[in-house]
């Protein structure tokens, strides 16, 4: 699933491809905005996105996308 996040102050947002659910990101963002703690994700890579809650503008979440065709990796 495909996620942009804002962060205030930046012009740029953060696009990641995951394979976290949706109601998973959704509880994840909550708490950290919530709390004012950090924002972590994981993209489909394992790699980790670390965005402080009090800075997220927004955050979009795609639909779920099926399995890619083609020779990139």
């Amino acid at each position: 699933m495909e996620i942009k996040i804002g962060v205030q102050h930046t012009n740029r947002e953060l696009v990641l491809e995951s394979t976290q659910s949706a109601e998973e990101v959704l509880s994840l963002v909550s708490a950290a905005v919530k709390d004012g703690t950090l924002l972590t994700l994981t993209d489909d890579k394992g790699r980790q996105i670390v965005v402080p809650g009090k800075h997220v503008a927004f955050v979009e979440l795609g639909a779920p996308e099926g399995r890619k065709v083609g020779f990139a990796t």
